[in-house]
């Protein structure tokens, strides 16, 4: 079967950062939302865009702290959004709409990692609940300032995903919580909307990817024991990164996500996954994790995810 997922050779890389991916790019006009945008990738994914000129709405579960961060970027406002709460989705998307303003970028940055099990809303498991159906629920409700702009929406995943597919029998996870395992399904769905959405969105001008930033150390780690950093060679007792050139900066883990939000080089493509700037290959057949994994990009594995989220959150923009 052929596929769109194999690199273009978009000329940048693994250490291109989000400026060098935009430069000589103008987005003065245009409107992006940054869920996350505050902190991390997600904040120099703000800085970034904004830079180059976009107005970027921020929303953040902590407001007061997301004027802090953005304070000395022009071009950045911050609203009120919970992800782990379809109310304070909802309200969020309602304010936003009746503004009358047209969105041209969506960048799903927001997200948790490796928590210990959480409940949250009437008893998700919080990784899938926050980073995917979240994020499901704010794009359909964002619709129809989305569609006429004919939008991308980023949707930012992980080489975590190679941890888990879609557990179909046990979505939020009752019984056997591993927290890896649940990242990698959160994830994975991450994947799967973008595919689905991409489908969906086309005839609308609409256009989705997914991504992984690539290793970078930020504040998504908090919910990781230091002695479990340790054990995996990320960092040694006093908290030095053991292999900084394994790492990349947060500028240049911002840069994915950006260059798959604005770049003329994806012009007509979509729903494919993307790393180090260029698209991914599939992953390998003997199970490396590496590229993007068969169970991530199965389209009618997207269309099945999309049925059962739009059954939870009560919201479907297709209908």
């Amino acid at each position: 079967m052929s596929t769109a997922q194999h690199k273009i050779g978009s000329g940048f890389g693994a250490r291109s950062t989000a400026d060098d991916v935009l430069r000589g790019i103008d987005l003065s006009g245009k409107l992006a939302v940054v869920t996350g945008g505050y902190s991390g990738l997600g904040l120099e994914t703000t800085r970034a865009l904004a830079e180059a000129g976009a107005r970027v709405v921020v929303p953040a579960r902590r407001p007061a702290t997301a004027r802090e961060a953005l304070a000395d970027i022009d071009g950045a406002e911050t609203e009120e959004l919970d992800l782990g709460d379809l109310e304070s989705v909802r309200a969020f998307a309602e304010r936003f709409l009746a503004s009358g303003r047209v969105i041209d970028v969506v960048i799903d940055s927001a997200g948790i990692m490796a928590c210990p099990e959480t409940r949250v809303g009437p008893g998700w498991e919080a990784q899938f609940a926050t980073n995917h159906l979240g994020h499901f629920a704010l794009v359909n409700r964002l619709w129809p300032a989305i569609a006429p702009g004919g939008a991308r929406v980023v949707s930012v995943s992980s080489a975590g995903h190679h941890y888990s597919g879609i557990r179909w029998d046990d979505v939020h996870w009752r019984t056997g919580y591993d927290k890896w395992e649940a990242y990698g399904q959160a994830k994975t769905a991450n994947v799967l909307f973008a595919v689905e959405l991409d489908r969906r969105g086309r005839d609308f001008g609409v256009r989705a990817f997914s991504l992984h930033p690539g290793g970078i150390l930020t504040p998504l780690q908090r919910h990781l024991p230091r002695q479990e950093m340790v054990e995996r060679g990320w960092i040694d007792e006093n908290g030095t990164p053991l292999n900084p050139e394994g790492f990349k900066t947060p500028r240049q883990g911002a840069a994915t996500q950006v260059w798959a939000a604005t770049s003329p080089q994806l012009a007509d493509m979509g729903g494919v996954y993307c790393e180090d700037c260029d698209i991914a290959e599939p992953a390998p057949a003997d199970g490396t994790r590496t590229g993007v994994s068969a169970h991530a990009t199965d389209p009618e594995q997207a269309a099945r995810l999309w049925e059962l989220s739009a059954e939870l959150t009560g919201v479907n923009a297709f209908g």
